[in-house]
């Protein structure tokens, strides 16, 4: 079988390792004692932490990989559920043979982060929350509309003006640096295993849908940064509900024992990218102060 869109060409070197029935890809950039590992959001890749990781690994040792389902990762069809995703990162976690990892998740990520950490206290230092789900609450009801318009065959027509303006709305206003995400996800449609990543992206809303964290949120040990755009457009749900971004992180800010939040100014959902020196000036005094 060829290698799983080995057409995206990604900015560090990519390596691989096997954990349980998938090839897992996976950067390992930069050497120190601090690791940061980086979980990125539904739909995303590694390459989505490509300005992040550039500046951080003068500090830190930072590694990124690719969930199953997603970038280069293996695209053999799972359940998508949150608790697979983290244990699929702990067993990552202790193959690379990592003792303390500081975990930065997005979006998704931070939902599988949370995850993670909730029972892993001895291997997870601290937490970084960047616009994470799983914050936002939903109703049985709202979960069945949810469900229905994010069925795998809903993704797969999307034309290159419906693939642009989807990126463009995870944004305040859309930067140029950004325009690579745009790019592979049109090759990404073109790659026989197109098919299996739209099955991945419904299976893990659903699993972000039944795995709530919010009601688990005041059992979090670490000491936990999170960090929304302020004009994120997608949490919250603009269609269901009619609260702010604002009000979400800091009602699950509350949650949190030992949580700081920063609201970003014209920032959307891709905060990473979109204010990157801020973000990675954030992480950095996080973790080591």
């Amino acid at each position: 079988m060829p290698d799983v869109f080995s057409n995206l060409k990604y900015p560090f070197e990519t390596k691989f390792t096997q954990i349980d029935n998938y090839k897992i890809a996976y950067v390992d950039e930069g050497e120190s004692d601090k690791v940061i590992l980086f979980l990125h959001g539904l739909g995303s890749y590694i390459p989505a932490w490509k300005f992040n990781i550039e500046d951080l690994k003068k500090d830190f040792r930072c590694v990124a990989i690719d969930l199953p389902g997603f970038g280069k990762s293996d695209k053999k069809i799972h359940s998508g559920k949150m608790g697979f995703y983290a244990d699929v990162v702990k067993k990552f976690i202790q193959l690379i043979g990592i003792d303390k990892v500081n975990l930065v998740g997005h979006s998704m990520g931070g939902q599988v982060a949370i995850n993670l950490a909730l029972n892993n206290l001895n291997s997870i230092e601290k937490l970084i929350l960047l616009a994470p789900a799983g914050f936002e609450r939903f109703t049985n009801e709202e979960i069945q509309i949810i469900r229905n318009i994010t069925k795998p065959e809903n993704f797969l027509n999307n034309d290159i003006q419906q693939i642009k303006a989807n990126y463009e709305l995870s944004f305040f206003k859309f930067p140029h640096k950004a325009k690579f995400i745009i790019e592979d996800r049109i090759k990404i449609s073109e790659d026989d295993h197109f098919y299996n990543y739209c099955v991945a992206i419904s299976n893990s809303i659903s699993g972000m849908l039944e795995q709530p964290i919010f009601e688990h949120l005041k059992n979090i040990k670490q000491k936990t940064l999170v960090i929304f755009g302020k004009d994120d457009s997608l949490i919250p749900n603009k269609y269901l509900h009619k609260t702010t971004t604002e009000e979400i992180a800091r009602e699950s800010l509350n949650q949190i024992p030992n949580c700081e939040l920063i609201m970003l100014e014209n920032c959307g959902h891709f905060v990473q990218i979109e204010k990157s020196k801020e973000i990675n000036e954030a992480i950095r005094n996080f973790i080591l102060n």
